[in-house]
């Protein structure tokens, strides 16, 4: 009966480029779309799903319905695009991630997070490129170019942070879910940095100045975006404090808020930087300076509201995952190439594990020669679950992919289909098969992880409901601040660089930035705010 229904849908989707077929493909998606996080709800408690998981069966499911009413024509509703996932679904995931970062846990891991997520990536795009060369030229798949190789390392490094969020718990274990999070998105910055460094040079004829010319390309990147996200998330703070936005609207607030994390993407975008490095690090200034600023309505308003985007954005991104997984145009191609097909996703797979292995363990171990605090150290079994958690692929994979092997989302060659088939089984089977397995190794490993885990003390605001990062977004950059001392020697710099690093921002942080843009104790009461009218009713009740 659904099948038939669906069925008669479908075929009012001719031609598809008429208005009234995109508003049936929408009402059918946005429908899946609460669907999947009805059923997320229901089987929220269940030992083995997650939402990630629950979104992509449900985007398969459709897909195959899809695929049997039509005909055999198409199994999807909208068309995958790069520019809908890096322009649209991206930002609002990648900003709720730094505005909702518990910085002093961010920033006490941090060279940690930067060593796995940039260093690391470097290594496993290494690996993998190194792998596929290998490979593929024995395979005699086509002409690929070194650029083509490269490009596949860049595509295939980059780990699903959006999957890995779900899967681990903050309460459970915050120091993995601190690393893992905070290097899954240096790592997707790093991989669409790199990519975007790649497309940017002529690769067929390398030489040792292409490639110092190609490493100062990617640290420009990766300095200028962080900096771009910063400066755009101090003028917010800046204006909003200065022009007191609350007198008058606390709708203005949030409008403003919004508008400014969205026009740092858009202002990477424009100047050729990463969107995802620049739109992180504006959240987390913002959370510092920004949301201090604003009334108590506006932070509970856009708290919420950032989580809320930020979640249904990745519900999207899965579910349409789930559905262009059975894209019968690109199946087509391959369809007499299965057995390459397969082997070139089980080679892939295999690199991916590999190349993640090679920077994990080596990285873990340098680390925890650093920590002298046993507490600090990494334990063999954390660094397992470190290494499982980050093989998981995902939407930054496939969007990479398809810019490089497609043309306006189509396939133009055999070659090209093999890679976007390959990609896509690779991303199928990492997320629902390691993603499944994550949470039972997590508690056979680590049993008593609420007791092992270090960071678990250090907790300190409240976790919103609707934002599984990391708890309540506004932990300040000096929580906790008798844990942190004046350094007496260089030698206390060099053994204790986190807590040194700290001290000295706290004293430049509280002398200049916060006197210039806001933040906590340093913005005064806004006529008629809550903050305010609470303590004039509390004064006529004494």
């Amino acid at each position: 009966m659904v099948a038939s229904h669906l069925a008669d849908v479908l075929s009012k989707l001719q031609p598809l480029n008429s208005d009234h077929a995109s508003v049936v493909s929408m009402n059918l998606f946005v429908a899946l779309l609460c669907a999947s996080i009805v059923i997320g709800h229901l089987l929220e408690e269940n030992r083995w799903m997650n939402e990630s998981i629950t979104a992509l069966a449900i985007g398969l499911c459709t897909g195959v319905i899809i695929l049997l009413t039509s005909g055999g024509k198409s199994s999807r509703l909208l068309v995958f695009s790069e520019d809908l996932f890096f322009i649209y679904l991206l930002p609002p995931i990648i900003f709720n991630a730094g505005f909702s970062v518990k910085k002093k846990q961010f920033f006490r891991n941090f060279i940690t997070i930067m060593l796995f997520g940039a260093v690391g990536t470097l290594i496993s795009c290494t690996i993998i490129s190194l792998g596929v060369i290998k490979f593929f030229k024995e395979m005699d798949l086509g002409s690929l170019d070194m650029g083509d190789f490269i490009a596949i390392g860049a595509i295939f490094a980059a780990t699903d942070s959006v999957c890995t969020l779900q899967v681990l718990n903050q309460d459970e274990t915050p120091l993995l879910y601190s690393l893992v999070f905070g290097e899954g998105v240096v790592n997707d910055a790093t991989s669409v940095v790199l990519f975007n460094a790649i497309q940017s040079f002529d690769l067929t004829n390398t030489s040792p100045g292409i490639a110092l010319e190609f490493i100062g390309k990617f640290l420009y990147l990766f300095v200028a975006s962080t900096m771009l996200g910063a400066a755009v998330g101090l003028v917010s703070a800046y204006i909003i404090k200065t022009l007191y936005f609350g007198r008058h609207s606390t709708d203005r607030e949030f409008a403003l808020m919004m508008l400014m994390a969205y026009l740092s993407y858009i202002m990477a975008e424009l100047f050729y930087l990463s969107g995802i490095l620049t739109v992180f690090f504006c959240g987390i200034v913002m959370s510092h300076y920004t949301w201090h600023n604003v009334t108590e309505s506006s932070r509970i308003t856009s708290k919420h509201a950032f989580a809320t985007l930020s979640f249904v954005a990745e519900i999207f991104i899965f579910l349409h995952v789930g559905m262009d997984a059975l894209d019968i145009e690109t199946w087509r191609f391959v369809n007499d190439r299965r057995g390459t097909s397969i082997i070139v996703s089980s080679v892939l797979l295999a690199l991916v594990m590999a190349g993640r292995a090679a920077f994990v363990f080596p990285l873990s171990y340098l680390t925890n020669l650093a920590n002298k605090s046993p507490s600090d150290k990494i334990s063999f079994r954390q660094q397992i679950i470190i290494w499982w958690s980050g093989l998981m692929r995902g939407a930054v994979s496939m969007a990479l992919a398809y810019n490089q092997f497609t043309r306006g989302g189509h396939t133009q060659s055999h070659l090209n289909a093999i890679m976007i088939t390959s990609t896509i089984t690779v991303v199928l089977f990492s997320t629902v098969v390691f993603g499944l397995l994550t949470k039972p190794l997590i508690r056979f490993l680590l049993p008593h992880s609420k007791v092992t885990t270090s960071m678990l003390s250090e907790q300190s605001s409240p976790k919103s409901i609707t934002t599984p990062f990391l708890g309540s977004a506004m932990d300040s950059f000096d929580d906790s601040p008798k844990g942190v001392h004046r350094p007496s020697s260089i030698r206390a710099l060099l053994t204790t660089p986190t807590h040194t690093v700290h001290y000295y921002w706290r004293k430049f942080d509280n002398a200049v930035m916060r006197p210039m843009f806001g933040g906590r104790g340093f913005v005064p009461f806004v006529p008629g705010s809550p903050t305010e009218r609470s303590e004039q009713n509390l004064s006529q009740l004494h």
